[in-house]
């Protein structure tokens, strides 16, 4: 059992690392004031990410990714964890890979522009009444001669300002349940289609979450992702592993960076003639928080291991999505306490990232919705799931 890194990996995450620490963190600042990333800046950290060969690296290097596999791309992720999400979509791409899913005419018009970073892509699942339980939607997709006509909504769609088309998810067959429900490529500038309002968050700020609306949008085959009826099947298999990725791995990473922050803070901040790090209850909280995002770590890297292996990893995925992001709640409350009063106040980063971290336990599935999986799986398959080999 090999716990080491190869020299490749460790190059890989120095290079990333110093790409977010000397690059986007110090624009972090400014978007937490202004609301916004300056498009002039968003160009050239894409420019300067793009010509180390650090966009799109999840995608497979014949689509001009660069072909990590699940378990550099936790690596790589963890690192993303230590800066903004608006930042992190602009420098390496947000580049889902359910778009693989694409056949070859359609990768000619969504998937190999958005790998280049010529267009951008958003995935538009989640409605007012459809978030965990995703089988719910509303919006239809109408049979209309050889093609269909999509009506309805979404919201709380990431980047769905800046995104020019998306992976949509619409009901095709309203008697079949999870099976009626089919993936559509919806092009921003398609008649019909509606931009509503950004919906402002408690944190994530820089990052749009918009309301989308489709008003009789007419579709052609050439818009239907993979096959009717398998869109939920799609979701499933392609969208875990952003759940290992965008919210384990840069949950680890978050944590990591708070935990690092609050011991330098601990070991600088004297009360009572003696640095802070020396009373024990201080000490138990870095303890603690070290505890917990080391095996998060570990349990973030055996659901990639699986992923590689080729063997069905929603299980493993599911328990990393309910710790990693469970421990970036405690840990970025214990940094707070740490702080103290500065904690809490703006002119540090840590209120931001308190806030940033309370969403990790919602979006792509809360807590209780991944316990509910982990307890199916073990009850129908026996706590041997999760046995080594």
């Amino acid at each position: 059992m090999e716990f080491g890194l190869s020299d490749e990996q460790r190059l890989l995450i120095k290079g990333v690392r110093d790409f977010v620490e000397g690059e986007l963190a110090p624009l972090e600042d400014e978007i937490e004031t202004t609301g916004r990333l300056d498009p002039d800046k968003a160009r050239a950290i894409f420019d300067k990410s793009k010509a180390l060969g650090f966009y799109a690296m999840n995608i497979p290097e014949e689509f001009g990714g660069g072909g990590l596999s699940a378990v550099d791309t936790c690596l790589v992720e963890e690192q993303f964890g230590h800066t903004k999400d608006i930042l992190i979509r602009r420098a390496f791409g947000n580049v889902y890979e359910v778009l693989l899913k694409c056949d070859e005419a359609q990768r000619e018009r969504w998937l190999l522009p958005t790998v280049k970073g010529e267009r951008t892509c958003s995935i538009a699942i989640t409605e007012p009444n459809a978030g965990s339980d995703a089988a719910a939607i509303k919006t239809r997709a109408v049979k209309d001669g050889d093609g269909w006509k999509l009506s309805g909504g979404k919201h709380f769609i990431s980047d769905g300002e800046f995104s020019d088309f998306f992976v949509v998810s619409a009901v095709t067959d309203p008697s079949a349940g999870s099976k009626g429900i089919s993936l559509f490529l919806v092009d921003k500038a398609s008649p019909g289609f509606t931009l509503g309002r950004n919906q402002a968050m408690m944190g994530l700020v820089g990052t749009t979450h918009s309301e989308l609306f489709f008003d009789d949008i007419r579709l052609g085959r050439e818009n239907l992702l993979g096959a009717e009826g398998q869109g939920m099947r799609l979701v499933l298999e392609t969208l875990g592993r952003v759940r290992l990725t965008q919210v384990g791995a840069r949950a680890v990473g978050k944590a990591t960076k708070l935990l690092n922050l609050m011991t330098e803070y601990a070991k600088e901040r004297c009360q009572f003639g003696q640095p802070i790090s020396q009373f024990q209850l201080i000490q138990e909280m870095i303890a603690d928080s070290t505890i917990e995002i080391n095996a998060a770590r570990l349990m973030l890297l055996r659901a990639a291991y699986e992923i590689d292996q080729g063997r069905d990893a929603r299980d493993w995925i599911s328990m990393v999505k309910v710790h990693a992001a469970e421990t970036l709640g405690r840990v970025a409350d214990r940094a707070v306490q740490v702080f103290g009063g500065m904690g809490y106040c703006k002119d540090l980063p840590i209120e931001r990232l308190y806030r940033d971290a309370r969403i990790y336990r919602i979006f792509d599935g809360t807590s209780e919705i991944h316990r509910t999986l982990v307890a199916r799986g073990v009850l129908k398959k026996g706590s041997s799931l999760f046995d080594i080999g």
